[in-house]
């Protein structure tokens, strides 16, 4: 077993908590930590796919204990609601929760409503249900990973902006959390089409697009950037924080 961390309650395995876990990279990243020896709970809006997500990892992996709880994670008072029904100790936090809102209406008005949309999306989520878990969050060895994108690192509207804003947000929770043993990354994927993101739009001009922006010329799975987040919670990442880990085939490079 890879799992670091204190267990839960009733169980000897640690605890994962992931945020849109019913899909896509969400759902990938569940199956792969608990394969890798945690307990999961898998929160989302919709309680259907959280329920056949986590039959899914019941069935793949039988010894994890899988708890499901829908929230609105925009909104305060369901985000304290859904903290309340997690029990025991957090050892890994996977804030993956988000979505692109491309329309951007009329004028002014139109921007505004749209740039406040995917900020709350993006942000609002990953940073309220972090600040309602961070009393949880185990000490030392606690990890904290949220699922940025690309289009923070080279823009894309508000969608790019609320990612980048992550970012920012991120640097600044790790710095206070490092003397305490707590690690807060972010990793960033390039194209990953076989996810609720892309639905509408893997139109074969569009699907073409992207990939010629790839050297290595294929898209990306969620389970390779499931893999970055393993490491990242992993005993293997103890000493990597404040850092954006990419996977994106070389769509772009790294910068030091």
């Amino acid at each position: 077993m890879s799992a670091t961390g204190t267990p839960h309650a009733g169980s000897s395995r640690p605890q994962a908590v992931i945020s849109g876990g019913g899909t896509g990279i969400g759902f990938a990243s569940a199956l792969r930590l608990a394969r890798d020896g945690f307990d999961l709970v898998l929160l989302g809006r919709r309680a259907e796919v959280l329920d056949d997500a986590a039959a899914r990892v019941r069935r793949q992996t039988p010894e994890a204990r899988v708890q499901t709880i829908p929230a609105d994670l925009r909104d305060p008072d369901d985000v304290a609601r859904a903290a309340g029904e997690i029990e025991g100790p957090v050892a890994v936090l996977v804030n993956n929760a988000g979505g692109n809102v491309l329309d951007r209406g009329e004028g002014l008005a139109g921007i505004a409503a749209n740039f406040e949309a995917n900020f709350s999306l993006n942000v609002l989520t990953t940073v309220l249900l972090t600040e309602a878990l961070l009393p949880r969050i185990v000490r030392p060895g606690g990890r904290i990973v949220s699922i940025s994108s690309i289009a923070a690192l080279r823009g894309a509207n508000g969608y790019g902006a609320a990612k980048a804003a992550i970012h920012g947000w991120m640097m600044g929770l790790a710095a206070d959390l490092a003397p305490e043993g707590v690690t807060v990354n972010a990793v960033a994927p390039g194209y990953v089409p076989d996810t609720g993101f892309w639905d509408g739009r893997r139109t074969p001009d569009i699907v073409a697009s992207r990939l010629a922006q790839v050297p290595m010329n294929r898209a990306g799975t969620p389970d390779e950037v499931a893999g970055a987040v393993a490491y990242l919670a992993g005993p293997e990442g103890g000493w990597t924080t404040g850092q954006i880990l990419q996977v994106n085939g070389g769509a772009l490079f790294g910068r030091g």
